[in-house]
């Protein structure tokens, strides 16, 4: 019999953390009964949200204690706004009070909210200089990306700054948007409607594949929280030999794929037989794929 599954992409901030928490040892920080809004949407006629579409606390997974973030990608698409931004921001900082054994952060957002451009842009810089500071000091931070809005701007980097990112074949990970890119490059360079196109270049497989996403995984709460148990206390080095490491790996993916028209020319590249099929592996064969791959690549 095939365990009945809970779709993450379907599911709200707040039930992805009730499925992903041990039960009953959520507690929320600066919820909805302190009504901190935004101080911007209402000038500009827009809807507010008592949580400002972000819901932070602290809870344990597998009894082991984590502070964990979860981004309402129904509220404005779950972007950055200065409230959204001063909760996320705060709670990463806390890390550095009460050392959890991870930082757990569910993103579900378009980036900055435009509606309070500078704001949100500030806020940005310090959710990122949080996330700096506390992996210094050692602590794990842990991305999750599954969501409708995928992880797109300013949310993209803080993601790409974590120490593991877990997400499901659904989620997208991104600096620029497909309507973004097309908006300025023009429908010819990408269309935006072309969902292929945009899984080929934005979805998790194709980052899984060239090595930006470490995990992949079912769109399955329980499969979510199993793969963040797993990598609870995974921090991983942030000095200067990492570093040049990771540049000298961009430098040879530029090399090796400057020239690649779509991802199935990169994916066979990096030595997938039939990269046509790709969109049909399970996520568990297809973590097994990649791994051969980067095997056979050492």
């Amino acid at each position: 019999m095939i365990p009945p599954r809970h779709s993450y992409l379907e599911a709200s901030a707040r039930a992805r953390l009730a499925g992903i928490l041990d039960a009953g040892t959520f507690r929320e920080f600066c919820g909805p009964r302190a009504r901190q809004t935004s101080p911007h949407l209402p000038a500009l006629g827009m809807p507010v949200a008592f949580d400002d579409g972000i819901v932070v606390g602290e809870g344990r997974i597998d009894g082991r204690p984590v502070l964990i973030a979860a981004q309402e990608g129904g509220f404005m698409g779950g972007a950055i706004g200065e409230v959204h931004g001063a909760k996320l921001a705060g709670l990463i900082e806390r890390a550095l009070d009460i050392r959890p054994d991870a930082v757990v952060l569910l993103l579900d957002s378009g980036g900055v909210r435009l509606h309070e451009a500078n704001a949100g842009l500030i806020a940005m810089g310090e959710i990122q200089r949080a996330v700096f500071d506390a992996r210094a000091a050692g602590i794990a931070l842990v991305a999750v990306i599954g969501g409708r809005n995928g992880c797109y701007g300013g949310t993209s980097i803080v993601a790409r700054s974590c120490d593991v990112i877990i997400a499901s074949e659904e989620g997208r990970l991104s600096i620029s948007g497909p309507e973004v890119i097309e908006a300025v490059e023009g429908i010819e360079e990408f269309d935006a409607r072309d969902r292929a196109l945009v899984w080929r270049t934005m979805g998790a497989k194709h980052r899984r594949l060239i090595g930006e996403i470490d995990i992949l995984v079912r769109d399955d709460i329980d499969a979510f929280r199993d793969a963040i148990a797993g990598h609870i206390g995974d921090s991983r080095p942030m000095d200067l030999d990492a570093l040049e490491a990771e540049h000298a790996r961009l430098v040879d993916r530029l090399s090796r794929f400057r020239d690649a028209a779509d991802g199935r020319d990169v994916w066979a590249r990096l030595g997938v037989n039939d990269p046509d099929r790709v969109s049909d592996i399970e996520a568990d064969e297809f973590n097994a794929l990649v791994d051969a791959l980067e095997g056979a690549r050492r």
